[in-house]
This record gives structure tokens, C-alpha cells and sequence, in this order.
């Protein structure tokens, strides 16, 4: 099993930064594509950013030029927010496609969610 853990959200005035960051830990062999997901209240969750394994980086059009999306190893992935605005405000989830052994399938795991408010 893979267990991710978010971090890095809180409260924030329109225009501020925030950093959040994604630990993968638990049976892991290779980590593929990791992402940011959002979720906001009454909304389908949605793509906010992800990054292959060689660095690729795809974004939603609704962040690009104010997020980014990084990955200092195979495990470890951060997204950082800036001039953050009230649509913004969401559930963040990191995701990522992994894999226990060379011979199991590749598999979808979700963290647990770090709140994102935008408000003055």
C-alpha cells in the first residue's frame, strides 16, 4: 500500500502564496505520474496540475502562469500557489499512479486533502 500525505494549506488573503506539499511513504517500487486535484464545494473535483515521472508538467488553464508543480525526488511533490484568488478556495488532493512490486498493476492512491481558503 501507498499512503500520501498533504500539507502546506490554510487561509490566505487574495494575492498571497501558499506551498503545499505531497510525501509518498508505505510499499512503494516506482512512483509514474503524481498530481494536484482541487475540489470545491458543490463542484466536481478537477485537475489543477501534474507532473510525470521526467518532469512533464501539464496545467489547468484556469492557474497556469500562477502555479507550479514540482518534484524534488521519485516520492516527495509540492505545488506552489501564487496570487491566489477566492475561486481558488478548495480541497486540495495529491494523487499519484504507483505501483508496490515491478509485477503489481499501476494504481491510483489519494491523500486524505489539505483545505485552501482565499478570503480577506
Amino acid at each position: 500500500q501507498v499512503q500520501l500525505v498533504e500539507s502546506g494549506g490554510g487561509l490566505v488573503q487574495p494575492g498571497g502564496s501558499l506551498r503545499l506539499s505531497c510525501v509518498a511513504s508505505g510499499s512503494i517500487f516506482s512512483i509514474n505520474t503524481m498530481g494536484w486535484y482541487r475540489q470545491a464545494p458543490g463542484k466536481q473535483r478537477e485537475l489543477v496540475a501534474i507532473i510525470s515521472s521526467g518532469g512533464i508538467t501539464v496545467y489547468a488553464d484556469s492557474v497556469k502562469g500562477r502555479f507550479t508543480i514540482s518534484r524534488d525526488n521519485a516520492k516527495n511533490m509540492y505545488l506552489q500557489m501564487n496570487n491566489l484568488k477566492p475561486e481558488d478556495t478548495a480541497v486540495y488532493y495529491c494523487n499519484a499512479q504507483a505501483r508496490s512490486t515491478q509485477w503489481d498493476n499501476w494504481r491510483d492512491y489519494w491523500g486524505q486533502g489539505t483545505q485552501v481558503t482565499v478570503s480577506s
